[in-house]
């Protein structure tokens, strides 16, 4: 496809993409296996670990083989049930807004009956 991108949805081969001539770099989350297979391939790694060794996978890349940059956090830190939390409270608040009843659906049809005042 050239001069154009591609989106894989779901499982791709990894390994013969990061082997591609047109693969320049690798966003990874620096899990061992992915670090590795961008070490073989040759590509420089844009690094944003999660948790566990990833953060020592990194430092790896970035200030010992000095073929990555890092953009992720620097540390595990445990705020994802916190996140998780407030993900879920907002969702929630968003569906309610949707439905029959909702600040959404109330708005909607306030602005459908004042429209309708300006009907010839």
């Amino acid at each position: 496809m050239e001069g154009k991108g591609v989106i894989i949805r779901g499982w791709a081969p990894q390994v013969l993409i990061l082997d591609h001539e047109a693969t320049g770099a690798f966003v990874t989350h620096c899990g061992w296996n992915s670090t590795l297979e961008g070490i073989t391939a040759g590509k420089p790694m844009v690094t944003w670990p999660v948790f566990a060794e990833q953060f020592y996978n990194e430092k790896l890349v970035t200030e010992v083989l000095k073929t990555g940059v890092a953009v992720g956090v620097k540390e595990w830190v445990l705020e994802a049930d916190e996140k998780r939390s407030r993900a879920r409270e907002l969702g929630e608040t968003a569906r309610k807004a949707v439905e029959k009843g909702g600040s959404s659906c109330s708005d909607l049809n306030a602005l459908i009956e004042e429209l309708r005042c300006y009907r010839p």
